[in-house]
């Protein structure tokens, strides 16, 4: 099973540059993860500051070993300045 991943950051008034770049910083590292499959950051073009990730991982182990990486720890230390709210999805895609 391939996991399925969405999260979806809105940063805090004044903060969108700064969580922008803080993200950025996650983008290599997690690609060289163990079981990364797919990786992607998008920025709303219509609302500023609103950040999607969509990622595939291979297992659900291999993902929660993501979020105990040393990057996704030091994003968490400073994500309470920066994130205003946050969402994430997690599952699998199914057939059809």
């Amino acid at each position: 099973m391939t996991l399925t991943v969405i999260a979806t950051l809105k940063a805090r008034t004044g903060q969108e540059q700064a969580l922008s770049e803080s993200l950025r910083g996650l983008v290599e590292p997690t690609h060289r993860e163990e079981g990364c499959l797919k990786y992607e950051m998008h920025l709303s073009h219509e609302n500023p500051g609103h950040v999607i990730f969509v990622e595939s991982w291979a297992s659900r182990p291999l993902w929660e070993a993501h979020m105990e990486s040393p990057h996704l720890k030091a994003f968490s230390a400073m994500q309470d300045e920066l994130v205003e709210s946050w969402d994430l999805f997690v599952g699998e895609k199914t057939a059809g």
